[in-house]
């Protein structure tokens, strides 16, 4: 299993304590060091992922569940705010193919990353990509637990659709701002999978039914 290389150090730390709790007679504390290093293994993981060809999508940038979709007041378009898990996948890609203009980090507060004021006053890294599809930006939120943002680009770097560009350690949210003229191809309660997940097309939009669910929103 692939994992991201921030999950080094941990494994080290844990695999040496499982190890010399075994050795030196503690088994209680070896095992528990393992079960630690696996969940760290688990938590990093950085599975492969087919990312669509249509050049007129937009892919979500991570795992998780959609809790938001909403007019976005700020700059037009469409917000749509994702919620990650401890148990979904946290590599984080980019949603589009274009080239990084500027790259925002704003320290704050530590809330729940599935509230609502998460977005507003939580620590966040703002990606703005220039693209074929207009300026997307999306931006990497701190949960409760997280307390690193990870992020492996700057401005001036070029970004392929579903192209990994970084992480949040422990749980957390993402938010993508679609430009005028994109419409989101998912509702409240979708899962998506970063790099796969069609999160939204040029228009004319996809339909999205009553209950959440999305047509045509994962590539097969």
């Amino acid at each position: 299993m692939q994992v991201a290389r921030e999950s080094y150090p941990y494994l080290l730390v844990g695999s040496g304590v499982a190890a010399a709790g075994m050795i030196l007679g503690f088994p209680w504390i070896g095992s528990t060091a393992a079960v630690l290093t696996a969940f760290i293994a688990f938590f990093f993981r950085d599975p492969v992922r087919r990312v669509p060809e249509d050049s007129a999508a937009l892919v979500s940038p991570a795992d998780g569940k959609v809790v938001q979709v909403e007019p976005d007041q700020q700059a037009g378009g469409t917000r749509i705010a994702i919620f990650l898990s401890l148990w979904d996948v946290h590599i984080n890609r980019s949603p589009v193919a274009g080239r990084i203009e500027r790259v925002e980090y704003r320290p704050g507060r530590f809330l729940p990353a599935n509230l609502a004021k998460a977005s507003v006053e939580n620590e966040r890294n703002a990606i703005t990509v220039d693209s074929p599809l207009g300026k997307v930006c999306f931006v990497q939120i701190a949960g409760v637990v997280a307390r690193r943002i990870v992020c492996w680009k700057a401005a001036g770097d070029s970004v392929e659709r579903g192209e990994r560009i970084g992480l949040i350690q422990f749980g957390s949210r993402v938010e993508v701002h679609l430009p005028e003229g994109v419409a989101p191809a998912v509702g409240v309660g979708c899962r998506v999978r970063g790099g796969s997940t069609i999160l939204a097309k040029s228009e004319p939009a996809l339909v999205v039914d009553r209950g959440g669910a999305l047509a045509q929103a994962t590539s097969r």
